[in-house]
């Protein structure tokens, strides 16, 4: 996800979420992979909307997402991304949104699920946080974006879950467990 490219290094944990090695980003999304460390976004402007996006993948795609969805990684010089530096890459890899947001750790959903030689094996947080800005979409990751109603979106991913990434989902049951949006 989040157009990255296979060489990167993210951070294997077990269920709980405690560091337990790092790995190449393929081995966390091939066979059953490794659990690993990830980050789902959802931005709410405030018009009371969400931005969603239909993101281009390997397996969901052309299917609606949230706002972003990315790793922290371990870079080069021996240090690992934040939660918060990662989801900020993210939004301005996808979305061309060069703020730093404030942004809101809505707590942690585990998930996996496999689809031939791919699968999604995640330690996942949910991150939200408000923006009114500017949107560049990039064509490398979505086909389109939009501005939902937050109360249509989350009537529609409801009644139909078909149209949305099971992350999505997941990352919806977490905001209904705090009531944030």
């Amino acid at each position: 996800r989040s157009g990255m490219s296979d060489s990167q290094i993210i951070l294997a944990v077990d269920d709980s979420g405690n560091f337990l090695e790092y790995i190449p980003k393929e081995l966390g999304h091939t066979g059953e992979g490794k659990r690993h460390l990830a980050i789902a976004v959802l931005l709410f402007n405030s018009k009371g909307q969400v931005l969603l996006q239909k993101r281009k993948h390997k397996i969901f795609d052309n299917t609606w997402d949230i706002t972003g969805a990315t790793h922290p990684l371990h870079r080069e010089n021996g240090s690992d991304e934040s939660l918060e530096e990662a989801t900020w890459r993210c939004l301005e890899d996808e979305f061309g949104i060069k703020e730093k947001i404030p942004l809101k750790n809505l707590g942690f959903f585990n998930y996996f699920a496999q689809y031939g030689e791919f699968c999604e094996n995640e330690h996942c947080t949910m991150m939200v946080g408000e923006y009114d800005g500017e949107v560049n979409m990039n064509s490398d990751v979505s086909y389109e974006y939009k501005w939902m109603d937050k109360t249509n979106f989350l009537k529609d991913i409801e009644q139909n879950p078909k149209n949305y990434t099971p992350w999505a989902i997941e990352g919806v049951k977490v905001f209904k467990r705090v009531l944030v949006l």
